[in-house]
C-alpha cells in the first residue's frame, strides 16, 4: 500500500476493481478540516478520465504492471501490432487503450508494452519522438526562429505549430506529454 505522500504522475494503481494511472494531482489544504488530494486518473481499460478527492492520509494499492520491450509493426483498421524484441510475440492494442499516443507512433519504433494480467493495456512513449514534416506552409527570406508560427503535418497525421523557418522533409522534435514542437533535429 502506498499513501498520498508517495503519489506522483504516471503511478499505476488499483481501485475498485479498476486500473488507474495518475495523470495529475494536487494537494489541497482548506482553513479547516483536514487536508485532501484531488487526483485526475486515466482508466486504464475504458480509457475516459475521471476526477476524484481523497483525505490526506489514504491508501492506495499500486498495481504491478510489466514492461515488455516491443518494437511497432503495423496498424489495421483500430488495432496497433507490437512485436515483444525478446520473444517475437505480436501483441495488438486497440487505438482506444492508446490515446494520443497513435500520434507519435511510427514505423519500426521501439516502445515499452505495458502488460497487466497478461494482456497489453498499453505503451509507454519516450518524452519525446523525432517526425518528418510532411506537409506545411512555404517559408519566405527573412523568416527567423522568432518570427512565429505555422500549422506542419507530420509523417503520423499530427499537426503542431512549428517555426516559420522549417521545411518538408525536416526531422523535428515533439514532447509527447503536450504535443508541442521542441526542436529541429535535422
Amino acid at each position: 500500500m502506498i499513501g498520498t505522500g508517495d503519489l506522483k504522475k504516471g503511478l499505476t494503481i488499483e481501485m475498485d476493481g479498476q486500473l488507474y494511472t495518475i495523470v495529475d494531482w494536487e494537494h489541497i489544504k482548506t482553513g479547516r478540516g483536514s487536508a485532501q488530494v484531488r487526483l485526475k486518473l486515466k482508466d486504464l481499460r475504458a480509457g475516459h478520465s475521471i476526477e476524484k478527492t481523497f483525505q490526506s492520509g489514504s491508501k492506495f494499492t499500486p498495481a504491478h504492471i510489466e514492461k515488455r520491450r516491443s518494437s511497432y509493426l503495423y496498424s489495421e483498421n483500430d488495432l496497433y501490432y507490437f512485436m515483444d524484441t525478446e520473444t517475437y510475440e505480436q501483441t495488438m492494442i486497440n487505438t482506444d487503450l492508446l490515446g494520443d499516443g497513435v500520434n507519435y507512433i511510427k514505423d519500426g519504433q521501439e516502445l515499452e508494452v505495458m502488460v497487466y494480467d497478461e494482456k497489453a493495456i498499453g505503451v509507454e512513449l519516450p518524452n519525446s519522438v523525432h517526425l518528418n514534416i510532411t506537409d506545411t506552409g512555404p517559408s519566405f527570406k527573412g523568416d527567423t526562429a522568432t518570427g512565429g508560427n505555422k500549422p506542419a503535418t507530420l509523417e503520423t497525421g499530427l499537426i503542431v505549430q512549428v517555426p516559420m523557418f522549417l521545411n518538408i522533409g525536416d526531422t523535428i522534435s515533439v514532447d509527447t506529454r503536450t504535443g508541442t514542437y521542441l526542436e529541429r533535429v535535422s
